[in-house]
This record gives C-alpha cells, structure tokens and sequence, in this order.
C-alpha cells in the first residue's frame, strides 16, 4: 500500500469513527414519553411509549396535568385531543411494574403515582374545554382513566377496552368505582369482576364509548377538529356524530353481550360476592360457568373490594370516588395479593398467583372495611 493511500485511509478513520458516534447517538436519543402540541386552536397530547403500549408513567403524568390546566385557561385553545402513538395501543394502564417495585422497597412513587394519576383523572372529568380522547386501540386501567371521564370517547374497530385489575390483585381504579356502575344494568359490576374485554364498536354499545369511527377516518377527523373555528361543545359533537354515520363497519354484528344482559342483571345482582359466584354456579349454563370459572382465578380480596367499591361509587361524584380509591390504591399497597399478582401475570407470566386469603370465605368484612378507612392527613386532596 502506498503511503498517499496509507495516509488518506488514516484520514477517513477519525470521520468514520465520528460519523459512528454521531449515528449512535442518534439511535439512542431518547424520545419524549409524551408529546405536547398545539395544532391550531388544538391543545394535542400523544402518548408516545409505543414500545410498552404506551403504557402511563410518572413523569407522563407530571407532563400532561399542567399542561392540560394551562390549555383549559388559555382562550387560543378550544379543544383538546388525547391519542397514543403506534398504532396499537391508546394507553394499555400504568406503569404496574414500577409502582410495584416502589411498594416493596417502600418508595414514595406508591403513593404519589396513584395520587398525582387520580388527580389527572379529575382534571379530565372536570376540563372545561371539549376533550377528545382517540382511544384507537388497547385501553386498559390508566388508559380509561385518561380518556372515560372525558366529554368525547371515540372508538375504531382497533379499540380493545378491558378493567382486568382483579386479577393482579387490584380493583379498577382511575374512576372505575364512578364510570362502571352507571353502565346499564349489571353490565358494569360484570366488566368490573371478570376483566370482561369489549372490542371494536361493542365499546360504544356498552357506553365506554360515546362514539364509534372507523380507524382508517381517524386522521381525517382530526383534521376537521383542528379546521373548526371556535368550537362548541355542539360543533364538536356534529363532527363525531357525522363520521360515525360514515362507519358503518361491524355495524350487522348485535353487541357481543345482547344474549347475556338479561344473565348478568339476574346473576349479578346479589347482595355479595359470594352470592353472585353462587347464583352463576346454579344457573350452569356455558356462559354463567365461564364467569364463575374466571372469578374463581381472580384475588378474593379484589373482588370483594371491587364490589363494594362499586356499590358505594354510584352515588357519588367522581372526586369522591377518587378519595375512596385512593384509600384502597394504599391498602392494596399495604396488602400481599397485589404483589403476587403482579409476579404471576406480568413478571413471571406463570399465571399462578397463590392468593392470600386464597377463597371469598375467609375475606372477613372487617378486613375490606378496613381498605376503605380514612388515611387522615394522607387522604388525596384536590
């Protein structure tokens, strides 16, 4: 090899090992875990951890709620749009793992999540401004909790819709104890205890959802949101209501539970848990086995829990029964089965949670009625 050949090759190696660096460093620059745009009179909040199906964290939390309160007092924003990044997940819940991990080394992230995550909630049920949540796609938990207490829930063919807290050793928090018993009949207590999943347009059939778009019309729908000059609430709805007549998809298809509703009001109307799981084990049809056979998975002490919280939500107002769920959110932090469930479902993925108390007999009242005692000064405020 030459020495000019030598010396330009000796010349290239600094700028390929820079031009390496600088590719390195672009593939490893960290993308925000939420995006905030203003897109005309459009406050737009994307959630943009597709990676874990956009799954809620502290600092999204910590982002969105000022955020959120600035555009509800700025008078450039009339409406606000929440949607998730990447197609397959509007917001799968919270980041479970994380608040896990704090409860057992005793990290004040189990408390403040749940406080800071409640407190959005309210923000959203309380926004004075239009909300509009795209829920194209998987929402579970803290996924509802950022777009159900909203004025505007649109679903697409994409949206997977479930509250599968019981079987992690939870309840379904986020507002769950206000939004699910003012469902139709029973149909809320049944979602609430066997994590029952809704797809598609039955989303909007079960009144999660205030309405149904294909989720091909999606992006043109936001374009016609972002082009309304000074909307109402009315525009707002118009707008919905007219893509909706456009969808007609599924549309044939009777909502997937039409069969069972008359079902679930009868079995699930019981004074107790106890007596809804006896009530579906002596009505023996496929169904009503299925159902006992799927809470008989789920952790006793959610169950009872959920019951009563739902119970007692349906008369009260969504900050009230987001106080109570605070409440049990540190119960279930100062119990056992959350843990064990988290383990069995999500780290180990074993699905064998080893339950403590193990059956519904042995959850005395006493014990429930404790989770829903006040936490004196550590009571959320708003």
């Amino acid at each position: 090899m030459s020495l000019t050949v030598l010396s330009s090759a000796y010349r290239l190696r600094p700028l390929c090992r820079l031009q390496r660096i600088q590719s390195h460093m672009m593939s490893s620059q960290v993308e925000p875990e939420v995006l905030l745009e203003k897109v005309g009179g459009v406050g737009v909040i994307t959630m943009n951890r597709p990676k874990v199906l956009n799954a809620l964290n502290m600092t999204m939390i910590q982002q969105i709620y000022p955020q959120l309160k600035k555009w509800e007092n700025d008078e450039e924003t009339d409406i606000v749009i929440i949607k998730g990044a990447g197609g397959k997940a509007f917001c799968a819940g919270g980041d479970i793992r994380a608040v896990t991990e704090a409860g057992k080394t005793g990290d004040s992230l189990a408390e403040d999540f749940f406080r800071q995550e409640y407190i959005l909630n309210n923000a959203i049920g309380a926004c004075r401004k239009p909300y509009i949540a795209l829920i194209d796609g998987i929402t579970m938990g803290g996924g509802v909790g950022l777009s159900v207490h909203g004025r505007f829930r649109v679903a697409t063919e994409k949206t997977l819709f479930a509250m599968p807290e019981t079987a992690i050793g939870l309840f379904p928090d986020v507002g769950g104890g206000y939004f699910l018993p003012r469902l139709q009949g029973k149909l809320g207590l049944f979602l609430a205890l066997t994590g029952f999943r809704l797809k598609g347009r039955d989303v909007h059939r079960a009144g999660v959802a205030t309405h149904f778009v294909e989720s091909k019309k999606i992006p043109d729908l936001e374009k016609e949101l972002v082009n309304l000059k000074s909307p109402s609430a009315e525009d707002v709805s118009r707008v919905l209501e007219s893509y909706q007549n456009q969808s007609s998809l599924d549309s044939e298809k009777p909502f997937v539970l039409d069969k069972h509703m008359s079902d679930i009001d009868r079995l699930f109307s019981s004074s107790s848990v106890e007596g809804i799981v006896q009530n579906l084990k002596a009505d023996g049809s496929e169904f009503a086995n299925k159902q006992a056979e799927t809470l008989s998975r789920m952790s006793p002490t959610s169950l009872k829990i959920t019951y009563k919280q739902l119970q007692a939500g349906a008369t009260l107002s969504l900050q009230e029964v987001l106080v109570m769920e605070y409440r049990l959110s540190q119960a279930c932090m100062r119990g056992c089965d959350f843990y064990e469930g988290v383990r069995a479902v999500l780290v180990d993925k074993d699905q064998n949670p080893k339950w403590n108390p193990s059956t519904l007999e042995e959850v005395s009242d006493q014990a429930v009625e404790q989770c829903f005692s006040s936490l004196g000064e550590k009571d959320l405020t708003f």
